[in-house]
């Protein structure tokens, strides 16, 4: 009999295919758009972004647009969209093991210039070195907007603080 504890961790170092679930958040007003790379495991679960709880995305936002932090999918919704931001991820599909960037492969790109021609948005920013990267390499030609790389939020990239994390993120303002 396998335990639960074991399951989780063998899960965790598995190769899985995984297809990005839920919609990109824009509206015809977004100005600026967030790209990650792929939702987590735990993003998955929940059919939204960032929603690990130890991910810093929802806090630093938060303080950045001078809002209340959101509890909520639709708080989440409300508070993007009302500072004309759209959220989505480079990568519609790939294969990765749990949460872990750095093992992505077999990677497939979502549309992104098909999301700006619907848009106001003029600025990209990727949460993310990995991110950054694979807009680079996918979706920056297609797209004919350069993104400009911000710090990682999550939890695994503990070594960035909090408030340097509110100060990198504060250029979205001047987008």
């Amino acid at each position: 009999m396998v335990t639960k504890k074991k399951q989780s961790k063998a899960s965790k170092n598995t190769r899985t295919f995984v297809t990005h679930e839920f919609p990109a958040l824009f509206d015809e007003k977004s100005e600026v758009l967030l790209l990650g790379s792929i939702p987590s495991p735990k993003s998955r679960e929940q059919g939204f972004y960032y929603g690990h709880p130890q991910n810093r995305f929802w806090k630093v936002l938060a303080s950045v647009l001078s809002e209340p932090r959101p509890a909520t999918i639709d708080e989440k919704r409300a508070m993007l969209l009302k500072h004309h931001i759209a959220l989505w991820d480079v990568l519609d599909s790939c294969t990765i093991i749990g949460a872990s960037d750095t093992s992505i492969e077999d990677v497939v790109p979502n549309d992104i210039a098909s999301l700006l021609a619907k848009t106001r948005i003029k600025r990209i920013f990727c949460t993310g070195a990995t991110a950054h990267k694979l807009y680079e390499k996918y979706c920056e030609k297609a797209a004919g907007i350069k993104a400009v790389k911000l710090p990682s939020t999550s939890p695994a990239n503990c070594a960035v603080k909090f408030e340097k994390l509110v100060e990198a993120y504060k250029v979205i303002l001047s987008a």
